[in-house]
């Protein structure tokens, strides 16, 4: 396990860059874009980073290891936090949007720590793994978002200029943290059947509803989560501390119920997670678009978001998992990935002009007919319900710490 306790020290550190851009990102656009509805585009920009670069991150892994991919990524991220830092204090928003892309293509390199962690213990290891390396994500909720205020007013530069002169340090640290990853020790594969064509895998039903899980879990989840810091602070002129308090509560509610939710599926089945998941979610746009938006309202309903994020997530991509063989998961993750940061890409840029022009409560609205209709689509997954899975993988674990036979 010293390797897994590598790569989750490495993800406190390396997850920061993304903490701190949605909680302090849409305040900084706010001060230096030129258009104010483009407050949220270093954050989206961010996004379509991860996006974009999902697919070379692997295949350059293939090609060169994981070690100087991931060393070698957050060395790139250093260099674009300091970026951010610079074009902060030189009110560039153009070089913050770029700044924000390339910690986008770090976090694409970062995505696959929790991969990298199953390579280094057995199948039965798997979910311990991959739950050791999340714990760096619930460190970096707290480590990001409190750094990144002490370091706010550092000396006489701009104001969050030295938030991100703090964040090249802790990237810089996961660096070096990541020089002592050893390489795992080979594995022999057995290729069970020739892989089908991707559109004959997309249009199964499991497939479908598994990547509707994971798209419409993101797109509620960013819409929401990226306008909130704008709402809080530039609206309704509370302070950088309650917006901090309120985007903390609601990462560490997205990653902490990682550590149970693969019980809960194993218990109760996927689609009975996603109904759980929708049903979290749409409170949390009753308590924001109908009870109000004070202080209390902001951190229950952010809360209420990030665990609806986390089990409609969770289940999606165990759900994934069943719908294709060995030789066909890079293709079926492939699209799956690309689809839901691509979709997370276009709710977030689209979060900016929505708070500005609708206001907080309308556009929480926004997010009720995307799960309406993920609601219909578990329903409609019943019908289904026994259609045979392939041969079960220790993939799910990647995402959950487990699997499910259950639909």
């Amino acid at each position: 396990m010293r390797n897994v306790w590598i790569l989750a020290l490495a993800q406190a550190f390396s997850a920061c860059g993304t903490i701190m851009l949605v909680t302090f990102g849409g305040i900084v656009g706010t001060q230096i874009t030129p258009i104010p509805a483009l407050a949220t585009l270093p954050l989206s920009m961010s996004i379509l980073g991860v996006a974009l670069c999902s697919l070379p991150a692997a295949a350059l892994m293939r090609r060169i290891g994981r070690k100087p991919g991931f060393v070698g990524s957050a060395l790139v991220a250093t260099c674009a936090a300091l970026i951010c830092a610079f074009s902060i204090a030189h009110e560039s928003f153009i070089g913050l949007c770029v700044a924000g892309f390339l910690l986008g293509s770090n976090m694409a390199f970062v995505q696959q720590y929790r991969f990298a962690a199953t390579e280094y213990v057995s199948e039965l290891d798997a979910g311990r793994a991959v739950s050791t390396v999340m714990l760096g994500t619930l460190v970096a909720a707290w480590l990001g978002p409190e750094l990144g205020d002490r370091l706010r007013l550092l000396g006489g530069w701009a104001e969050f200029s030295g938030s991100f002169v703090g964040l090249a340090v802790l990237l810089l640290l996961g660096a070096l943290v990541l020089l002592a990853l050893e390489a795992p020790l080979p594995r022999a594969t057995v290729e069970q059947a020739a892989p089908r064509p991707l559109r004959v895998i997309a249009a199964q039903p499991r497939y479908i509803v598994a990547l509707l899980a994971g798209l419409s879990s993101y797109v509620v989840m960013s819409f929401i989560m990226t306008a909130t810091p704008i709402s809080m602070h530039v609206l309704d002129g509370m302070s950088v501390g309650e917006t901090k308090r309120v985007i903390s509560t609601h990462l560490l509610a997205m990653y902490l119920p990682s550590l149970a939710s693969g019980w809960l599926i194993r218990v109760l089945g996927t689609r009975m997670m996603m109904y759980l998941g929708i049903a979290c979610m749409g409170t949390c746009v009753i308590i924001s678009s109908v009870v109000g938006h004070h202080f209390v309202h902001y951190l229950t309903g952010l809360a209420l978001l990030g665990v609806g994020w986390n089990f409609l997530f969770v289940s999606g991509t165990t759900l994934l998992t069943t719908t294709y063989r060995p030789a066909e998961r890079f293709a079926a993750q492939g699209l799956n990935d690309f689809t839901i940061f691509g979709s997370q890409a276009i709710a977030s840029f689209a979060a900016g002009p929505a708070i500005t022009l609708l206001g907080w409560r309308p556009l929480n609205l926004i997010a009720v007919p995307v799960l309406v209709g993920m609601l219909f689509a578990v329903w409609r997954l019943g019908k289904h319900s026994h259609q045979p899975a392939r041969n079960g993988t220790a993939a799910a674990a990647t995402a959950s710490g487990a699997t499910s036979n259950k639909p």
